[in-house]
């Protein structure tokens, strides 16, 4: 072999080990937060005691798979961002591809330094289990070190432009100056060391504007809403006089919170779903039981994409999962339109996201500090309501179009729910156990793991145990994504209440706008844009923030309130010009964008006349909250 050759080939089997590495590290994460969960729920039954210190590692756990399947998200491209790239023209988009990895590599950059002294000063060194928290707390700096690495090999340079993504790291350096002294020399630095930290700051005051311009830019050129985030965060409080170890602080604080262990559990569970055939038994099962309606294959579409949606959190899940088969069926066996199946299909892609597990009713009740139990109960009717009125908008329009029935079997449809009977029971047993107050919410994303993984496994078959890797490596970029703006979301968080703004904001709000239901209507107009702006995710984490005080102004329950955010939230999905649900349809059909926008149109009326029911009718969103008082 040639020496060039032999190079290259060691190059490409070291980068295959740390693939290798980077994903075993995530699997033996997901592992322990699964099997921890278990081991509490068997300790605590079986001999009445619990696990020595299982909180304080599934939380170090949680630290490492977030970090680990970011930088697997990096790897892979997909992590979120604003959707307005995909309407830009061809000869723009290498262009954007560069200022968004060039800013991705400078902001984490200086992240990935700003650990260090973190890690060095920020931390007790704490030891669980012969381990201090500083070893495990090592995660950060190599995490977001691979991530920027990897933003800057995916830059799309050549020649003498290949210095950019070079010259990117070593701005990113600079701009971690004042915590590389602290990790140098602790609060001990010498004089120039000083002058220049403040003349850091200083230009940090005087550049803000121009920076958070840019940044903002660089999330419209498609820049991940992750690193759009950290890096108003990281000048914000720069420029403000604070420290920018605070950013890190608050992400390391985001990814060892305890509430937050239940997100990639669901998630990984709504992954084994859609990886198996349970989505095709459930089609049958319900196109059995309601075929013989008129209307009743959009009843048994809108019931299966509720399902999906509420386990894994991401309405794109559902529309790329379930969309092929469910467009087959209703644009060619039950002789739906292709305008009106595509429609229905890309609208109901969310429409389940207020039922229990939704990942986002777990993150709003963590941010707002509002019982997870009440918002789950506040949920079901405004999500009931919303099934309803799709299904009664599609009964309507099949009558009309008169759309052929099928025959109702008895035998047939006892046949069918039998092949799904265990998936049909888990939301039923996972809302027994945990609203009974027998299990926490992250047991009951352990049991739900456990459950699905026996079902579709050992009972079904459909998925084998070989193929495991490959329906993780699927999930992980969804919990990377979601992880990583969750982190740096903490972080922006972190400044928007610290200045007090949401307080501010609350008092000019009541000053400018005294009716309790023109506010309620202002909200609803602001959450669609945010809704097209943003993912949901983020959209809790940096805006919510900002709206519970106008709630307490305004005299608003808190769980009316997130039960408001969401909907508002689920709707922007289907907004023009960059609703996420649109780009993914738009994808997974392969129709012009603008055919999607106006196949939606009618759906999307219905839904916001709901979306207007649920926020002018409280008692929607609170009345089975008495029940777990």
């Amino acid at each position: 072999m040639e020496p060039g050759n032999l190079d290259g080939a060691k190059k490409n089997l070291f980068r295959d080990v740390l693939w290798k590495i980077e994903q075993g590290f995530c699997y033996l994460s997901l592992f322990v937060m699964i099997a921890m969960p278990a081991a509490e729920i068997v300790a605590r039954l079986a001999f009445r005691t619990g696990v020595p210190n299982s909180s304080w590692i599934m939380e170090q756990m949680l630290l490492a798979i977030g970090l680990f399947s970011g930088m697997i998200t990096t790897k892979k491209k997909e992590h979120l961002a604003i959707s307005l790239i995909q309407v830009i023209p061809e000869k723009f988009k290498t262009l954007c591809e560069i200022i968004s990895s060039l800013v991705s590599a400078f902001v984490l950059t200086v992240i990935a330094f700003s650990t260090l002294s973190f890690i060095r000063i920020g931390l007790s060194g704490r030891i669980i289990n012969f381990i201090p928290d500083r070893v495990y707390a090592l995660v950060l700096p190599v995490g977001y070190a691979v991530m920027a690495f990897r933003f800057v090999r995916q830059t799309p340079v050549k020649g003498a432009a290949r210095a950019l993504p070079v010259l990117a790291v070593l701005l990113g350096i600079l701009g971690a100056f004042p915590a590389i002294a602290k990790f140098i020399w602790g609060f001990d630095s010498p004089g120039w060391a000083y002058s220049f930290i403040n003349a850091e700051y200083n230009l940090a005051y005087y550049i803000k504007i121009p920076a958070v311009v840019i940044l903002l830019v660089s999330a419209l050129a498609g820049t991940p809403l992750f690193v759009v985030i950290g890096g108003l965060a990281l000048i914000l409080l720069e420029a403000s006089g604070g420290e920018i170890e605070v950013v890190v602080n608050q992400i390391y604080t985001a990814l060892t919170q305890s509430s937050i262990i239940a997100i990639p559990l669901f998630t990984l569970t709504g992954f084994l779903l859609s990886e198996s055939k349970a989505g095709e038994r459930l089609v049958v099962a319900f196109r059995n039981l309601f075929a013989w309606v008129p209307g009743g294959m959009i009843i048994a579409t809108v019931i299966i994409c509720a399902f999906f949606t509420s386990f894994t959190g991401a309405s794109g899940v559902t529309i790329l999962a379930l969309g092929g088969i469910l467009f087959s069926i209703l644009s060619e066996h039950s002789k739906y339109s292709e305008k009106f199946s595509i429609g229905l299909l890309t609208s109901v892609g969310s429409i389940g996201l207020l039922f229990p597990p939704s990942l986002p009713i777990i993150l709003v009740g963590a941010t707002t500090q509002t019982d997870i139990r009440h918002l789950f109960a506040g949920g079901i009717f405004p999500g009931l309501i919303l099934i309803g009125a799709m299904i009664a908008f599609g009964v309507i329009a099949s009558i009309k179009t008169k759309i052929p029935v099928e025959h109702f079997s008895l035998k047939r449809s006892l046949s069918a729910i039998k092949h799904c009977a265990f998936e049909i029971l888990l939301p039923f047993l996972l809302i027994i156990g945990y609203f009974s107050g027998i299990f926490s919410l992250v047991e009951i994303g352990a049991i739900a793991v456990i459950y699905i993984f026996i079902v579709e496994v050992f009972f079904h078959r459909e998925i084998k145990i070989r193929e495991l890797p490959r329906v993780l490596l699927k999930a992980l970029p969804i919990i990377g994504g979601v992880l990583s703006i969750l982190a740096m979301a903490q972080g922006l968080s972190y400044y928007i209440v610290d200045t007090q703004a949401p307080q501010n904001f609350a008092r000019w709000m009541q000053d400018t706008i005294s009716s309790k239901f023109a506010f309620l209507l202002f909200l609803n107009l602001s959450l669609l844009a945010v809704g097209c702006l943003m993912d949901i995710f983020s959209a809790i984490l940096v805006v919510l923030p900002l709206i519970v005080p106008l709630g307490q102004a305004y005299g608003i329950d808190p769980v009316h309130l997130g039960i408001i955010f969401i909907t508002n939230l689920e709707l922007g999905f289907l907004t023009p010009p960059v609703g996420l649900n649109l780009f993914l349809a738009t994808y997974r059909f392969k129709r012009p964008f603008t055919e999607i926008c106006r196949y939606v149109l009618p759906f999307l009326f219905v839904q916001l006349a709901m979306v207007l029911l649920v926020t002018y009718v409280p008692e929607l969103s609170t009345y089975l909250r008495v029940i777990f008082n």
